[in-house]
């Protein structure tokens, strides 16, 4: 599991760094076609993002709504959507760094970007493309009393996986999808199962698909998952291990929870945090650059989608589509110090050739 699934401001040790032609920030629709047509350039490109997951806002916060707007695709949900960029860049074998927020990036001798994650991953980059929509999506924290003593492994934001979960008293604070699917997951029988799994959300009301719903009623009602109505108002730590919770119902009546483990889903939000920092030219909190090649103010830095602001700038994923492949074609020219030829899809061999197109 990540580090940061267990803490939004984790700093593990530093790693090796990582050689790369193109470092992608941000892996939501925009930063995964900006992948795509990198590789069409042969540009080999890593992506980093905050969330454990690709997608982004799109998935984050519109996975199961529709989106009308993609050319060719009459409807498509914010998931969907995932999906088919994910397979399309499925050829180029795109190395994916999740759960870890870039926190620095500065420039070296030789022309390069040393680009530093809050996972601790290093990356030496020639080229840096950041497409950070409105900012890096983290979880929001808990704040109530007692949550600072806790270690990393008692209390986790928006985990990816919950093996550690496994015979364990756990309580899953939120009232999401995530949230639900999360105490479904630990009641499951064929996976890690919680010795105890209490689901508590502010309202008896959760924002889930129906299946889901249909699920978590049924578990609530063979006792599998206990549900409570309220809002956690402190943390009772045992030195670093969590010993129990304390929580207010509805009626302003306080109670203690013995549990051992807290899964904490209130949200993302987004964050500009460092990029403000890293010296780039900055209007309104977006970023300045040229709609020619989407270059920022500092050489080998580009930017697409809702993070940039130029002249007639609209803030609509299809326009962050066409401002990835200006910004690959802007990106070879500058690595390899000519225009790139102009090629076609349906009849390049080069192309075919990246995109595992069989002629048999």
């Amino acid at each position: 599991m990540s580090p940061s699934d267990a803490s939004p401001t984790a700093s593990p040790l530093s790693q090796p760094a990582v050689d790369t032609d193109a470092l992608i920030i941000g892996a939501g629709p925009a930063g995964l076609f900006q992948a795509f047509q990198l590789g069409l350039q042969g540009i080999q490109a890593h992506l980093v993002d905050a969330l454990p997951h690709i997608g982004g806002q799109c998935s984050q916060l519109y996975g199961h709504k529709p989106i009308y707007d993609i050319p060719g695709i009459p409807v498509c949900t914010g998931q969907e959507l995932v999906q088919l960029l994910e397979a399309q860049i499925a050829p180029m074998a795109v190395p994916r760094n999740l759960s870890q927020q870039v926190e620095t990036v500065r420039p070296l001798d030789d022309g390069r970007w040393q680009v530093g994650t809050t996972a601790g991953t290093v990356f030496h980059a020639r080229t840096v493309f950041i497409a950070a929509g409105v900012g890096a999506f983290v979880p929001k924290a808990l704040k109530v009393p007692g949550v600072e003593a806790l270690a990393a492994d008692q209390l986790f934001y928006h985990p990816s996986q919950l093996d550690m979960v496994q015979g364990r008293t756990v309580v899953i604070y939120g009232g999401d999808e995530e949230a639900v699917n999360a105490a479904i997951q630990c009641s499951a029988e064929d996976g890690a199962k919680a010795a105890k799994t209490y689901l508590m959300h502010r309202r008896d009301a959760f924002n889930a698909e129906p299946a889901q719903l249909a699920q978590l009623q049924q578990l609530r009602d063979n006792g599998a998952i206990e549900v409570l109505i309220g809002q956690i108002t402190e943390v009772q730590p045992n030195g670093e291990l969590l010993k129990s919770v304390q929580w207010m119902d509805g009626d302003g009546n306080e109670h203690p929870l013995p549990t051992e483990l807290l899964l904490v889903f209130q949200g993302i939000s987004p964050r500009l945090g460092p990029l403000t920092d890293w010296g780039l030219a900055l209007e309104r909190k977006q970023l300045l650059v040229d709609p020619a090649t989407l270059a920022t103010s500092a050489q080998g830095i580009y930017a697409i989608g809702d993070i940039v602001s130029y002249p007639g700038k609209k803030r609509l994923i299809l326009c962050a589509f066409h401002e990835a492949t200006m910004a690959a074609f802007a990106a070879a020219e500058y690595l390899q110090g000519h225009k790139p030829l102009l090629e076609y899809t349906t009849t390049s061999a080069r192309l075919h050739s990246i995109l595992g197109v069989s002629h048999s």
